[in-house]
């Protein structure tokens, strides 16, 4: 680990903004769904639960294209390690970044685009949450593809840099996690309750 620090700058401003970027997208999406869910100021204002969700998704999209761009500048400002820098690294990275595309668009199809993007928070669910490829394979596929595509990248680019910022992502997911995982089940819950009554 020391010999990784060795090559980071954390200072640097460009390093500054990767985590900044990081952090941020997941809190962002996380307080405007949970805002939206306890207020339904988004549907209204927009007319329609799903106009608000594809804007909100939109949005999440664009933050995830600032992200990727600030964790790449950081990588390209920094120096690489020497040791990464080789064809076999190289074709592990571009392994890991196959295996991440993979789990985020099989989770994207299996999901769609407001399942994705916290439909959920707009009143627009599944009849039962997905348990089919990939959720059968890890939960949360969509958060862990993203990461092993940055840990693909940073492997290709043989930066230190970009490991660091991966585990930095690999961590906020994790938070993501705990602070997702039982506000969803406790959306499906209710709506169970619901339906039961309805029934």
């Amino acid at each position: 680990m020391n010999q990784l620090l060795a090559y980071v700058n954390p200072l640097d401003s460009n390093f500054v903004a990767a985590v900044l970027a990081i952090t941020f997208n997941p809190l962002f999406w996380n307080v405007v769904a949970r805002w939206e869910q306890k207020t339904n100021r988004l549907s209204k204002a927009f007319g329609s639960p799903y106009l608000a969700c594809y804007l909100l998704g939109s949005a999440i999209l664009l933050l995830n294209l600032v992200r990727s761009h600030c964790f790449t500048q950081a990588m390209q400002s920094q120096p690489k390690m020497e040791s990464l820098d080789n064809a076999p690294a190289y074709c592990i990275g571009l392994s890991f970044l196959g295996v991440g595309f993979m789990f985020v668009l099989s989770s994207f199809s299996t999901l769609g685009f407001t399942g994705t993007f916290l439909g959920d928070y707009f009143g627009i669910l599944k009849e039962a949450r997905v348990t089919t490829f990939p959720f059968n394979i890890l939960d949360n596929p969509m958060y862990w593809g993203s990461t092993a595509n940055y840990l693909g990248w940073a492997v290709m680019h043989a930066s230190p840099t970009g490991l660091l910022l991966t585990a930095v992502v690999a961590l906020i997911y994790m938070v993501a996690v705990l602070y997702e995982e039982p506000f969803t089940a406790e959306i499906y819950r209710q709506n169970d309750i619901q339906s039961n009554k309805r029934n």
